[in-house]
């Protein structure tokens, strides 16, 4: 049996996944999370497939796939168009030594310039199904979908569930909201229901998955197959180990605090290491700091996002 084979993949039921977040979940952020509190998959960010490039994966992208060496799983997420530079794209990345790819179907900001991207996909579902076809055939590894419940009708998953089955695809994520929605109002976790009852791939669940009430909630579902963790992991980096453990308590508020002041204080210390002058740095950790909300400390995460200077950010991180 293929040892990246969903079958393998699903052996120990639930999953629990960090999301592909563009912008944030890159290499350092990543480590944090599998060294700390070990999601069973991590996925990159978006792998964006040029169309026109003959390189249809910049080297850099490939380089952080062949360089994963933990042993956590790693799935490569990739977004674009057209059936070529997509199948090239999937070759590349799979000499490259990825084990595991994923097609974004979800992202509601999906156009490039020269064609459909991401949810935009869902428009044309006669399309879509020949564009899995040819990507299926390419990829020998394993190959998961990570999609809105439709495009403007969110009962239109039950449309592509069949399309998803008989083109080969190992294991689903849904995304309970429409590509129109954004991500407006809230994830129907009910549709989730639904679609676990009615899917015959391995489902994860996924969107506004916020708490450990909502997360057991969701894994009481029969059939489902794990979570996808996405802000809510952002918010709260030990939410993989408070769903382990059951702890719907929340923390105290000195847990909290430390918790938060070790998170953002070691990303802030590899992205110092990583990334090229203070601004960068800067921008990189307030963008970051943007998806922890916590009203009680609302007032120095804001002068944190204000702060000028790496020494200022550092100086109010100890204020937490």
């Amino acid at each position: 049996m293929n040892p990246n084979s969903s079958e393998n993949l699903f052996d120990h039921r639930p999953l629990l996944m960090l999301a592909p977040m563009q912008g944030l979940t890159n290499r350092l952020l990543r480590q944090w999370f599998i060294d700390h509190v070990a999601p069973d998959l991590v996925f990159t960010e978006f792998v964006r497939v040029q169309p026109r490039s003959r390189k249809r994966v910049t080297r850099s992208d490939l380089s952080e796939v062949g360089s994963h060496g933990a042993e956590t799983p790693l799935v490569v997420q990739l977004i674009g168009h057209g059936e070529r530079p997509l199948c090239e794209a999937a070759e590349a990345l799979q000499s490259a030594g990825a084990r595991h790819l994923n097609l974004n179907l979800g992202c509601p900001y999906g156009r490039m310039s020269s064609g459909v991207t991401g949810g935009e996909l869902l428009r044309d579902p006669l399309k879509l199904a020949a564009l899995l076809g040819k990507l299926r055939g390419q990829i020998k590894v394993d190959f998961s979908i990570k999609c809105r419940a439709g495009y403007d009708d969110p009962r239109q998953i039950f449309e592509l569930l069949p399309i998803f089955a008989d083109c080969g695809i190992d294991w689903l994520i849904l995304h309970p909201r429409t590509v129109e929605q954004a991500y407006a109002g809230r994830a129907d976790h009910r549709l989730t229901a639904e679609v676990a009852a009615d899917c015959p791939l391995p489902l994860v669940a996924n969107g506004d998955i916020n708490d450990v009430a909502t997360g057991l909630e969701l894994l009481e579902i029969p059939g489902l197959s794990g979570l996808m963790l996405g802000r809510g992991a952002l918010a709260d980096p030990f939410l993989f180990e408070r769903l382990r453990s059951r702890q719907v308590e929340p923390p105290s508020d000195r847990e909290r605090s430390m918790q938060l002041q070790g998170f953002i204080g070691a990303v802030l210390a590899g992205y110092q290491e990583q990334f090229c002058g203070e601004r960068q740095v800067l921008m990189k950790i307030k963008k970051l700091i943007n998806f922890i909300p916590d009203p009680s400390r609302q007032r120095v995460l804001g002068k944190m996002k204000r702060a000028q200077s790496l020494e200022k950010f550092s100086r109010l991180l100890q204020d937490l």
